[in-house]
C-alpha cells in the first residue's frame, strides 16, 4: 500500500529569504516518520511544496515518483492536514467532508466512517465555527483519512488536543504505519515525537541535519552523564573534580546522596572510587534524550526566521 516520498535538492526562496535550501531526504512506508525543526526551519514550506501548494525555486518533491499535482483525485493518494483552522466555519462537519468526498470520487459512506473514527460522529451536524481547536484537528484528520490514502502528511497535528486526544493520535499514526502506509508528521514537540515516531527527518535553516532513526539521532547528542550514589558525596565529588570531571550533587553532602557526573565515563568513576576506598551504592550511565539531542544539534538554527515553520 505504501508509497515513497522523495525530496531532492529542494530549494524555496522568497525574495532574499531562503526558506528551504538544497533539501534531500526520503520517507518510506511502514513507519511513522517525524519531521522536526525549530520554528522557522522550513517544515511547513516543505510540506506545501510536496502538496503542490508552493512551487519550488529548484529541485523536486514527489510522492510515488510524481508531483502531487499529477495525481488525479488526490485524496485517494495523499491525505494531509496542514492547518486545522483553514476551514469554513459556517459549514457543518458532515457537509464539509461530503463536499470533499464528492469532488474526489469517494463514496458517501466514508464520511460517516471517518467521523466515527475520529470521535466526531455525535457533532457531525454542528457548524464548524463552534468547534474547539482540538475538534478542528480531529476534523482535519478525518479529511486526511477520507480517501483511505497510502500517504499521510500532518503538520503539528496534536495542537489543541487534550491528553486523551494526544494518546489517540499516537495510536492512530502507529496503526496507519503498521498497515503499510507512509506517515509523515511535522512537529516541534520533541517529547511527542519520542513517543510516536520511529524515523526522523530533522532540518534547521532549511537544511538537512539528520535523516535516521529516533534512537540513532538521540545517540548523536553529547549529553552523556554518569549517575553515582554514595554515602560520601563530598569526598567523591572532590576526587572526581580533581581528575577533571564536573559534578552536581542532588542531596545534602553529609548524607547518602547522588552525583551527576559529566566529562568522565562510568568505568573511570568506579576506578577512582575504589582507589580512594569510597563505597558506591549505584553507578549508571545516562544518554541524551531526543529533546536534549535536538536542542544541541539545532542550536545554531533557532534564531533563524525563514518562510516556513
Amino acid at each position: 500500500m505504501g508509497r515513497v516520498i522523495e525530496v531532492n535538492e529542494l530549494t524555496k526562496r522568497y525574495g532574499d529569504t531562503t526558506a528551504v535550501n538544497g533539501l534531500t531526504f526520503t520517507v518510506r512506508p511502514g513507519h511513522v516518520t517525524g519531521f522536526l525543526g525549530p520554528n522557522g526551519a522550513g517544515k511547513s514550506t516543505t510540506l506545501r511544496m510536496l502538496l503542490g501548494l508552493d512551487t519550488p525555486t529548484s529541485g523536486t518533491a514527489t510522492i510515488d515518483g510524481r508531483p502531487f499535482r499529477d495525481h488525479p483525485r488526490g485524496l485517494r493518494h495523499v491525505g494531509a492536514l496542514l492547518d486545522a483552522q483553514d476551514v469554513h466555519g459556517g459549514r457543518r462537519a458532515a457537509a464539509h467532508l461530503t463536499a470533499l468526498a464528492r469532488s474526489n470520487g469517494i463514496p458517501r459512506r466514508r464520511v460517516d466512517e471517518v467521523l466515527e473514527e475520529v470521535g466526531l460522529a455525535s457533532v457531525a451536524r454542528r457548524r464548524i465555527g463552534g468547534f474547539s481547536l482540538g475538534m478542528r484537528q480531529r476534523l482535519g484528520i478525518a479529511a486526511a483519512l477520507l480517501g483511505d490514502p497510502p500517504v499521510l502528511l500532518f503538520d503539528e497535528p496534536v495542537n489543541g488536543l487534550d491528553p486523551g486526544g494526544v494518546l489517540w493520535v499516537r495510536g492512530l499514526f502507529r496503526r496507519l504505519a503498521a498497515e503499510g502506509r507512509t506517515v509523515f508528521v511535522s512537529s516541534h514537540l520533541m517529547s511527542e515525537m519520542e513517543n510516536t515516531a520511529e524515523q526522523l527527518v530533522v532540518i534547521g535553516r532549511g537544511r538537512l541535519i539528520a535523516a535516521e532513526s529516533v534512537t540513532e539521532f538521540a545517540a548523536r547528542g553529547t549529553g552523556r552523564s554518569v549517575t553515582v550514589s554514595t554515602p560520601d558525596v563530598s569526598g567523591l565529588a572532590a576526587v572526581l573534580s580533581s581528575e577533571g570531571a564536573s559534578t552536581h550533587a542532588h542531596a545534602d553532602a553529609h548524607a547518602d546522596g547522588t552525583l551527576t557526573v559529566t566529562g568522565m565515563d562510568a568505568a573511570r568513576v568506579g576506578e577512582l572510587a575504589a582507589q580512594h576506598r569510597i563505597p558506591l551504592l549505584e553507578l549508571s550511565t545516562r544518554t541524551s534524550s531526543l529533546e536534549e539531542a535536538f536542542m544541541e544539534l539545532t542550536a545554531d538554527s533557532v534564531d533563524h526566521l525563514a518562510g516556513g515553520h
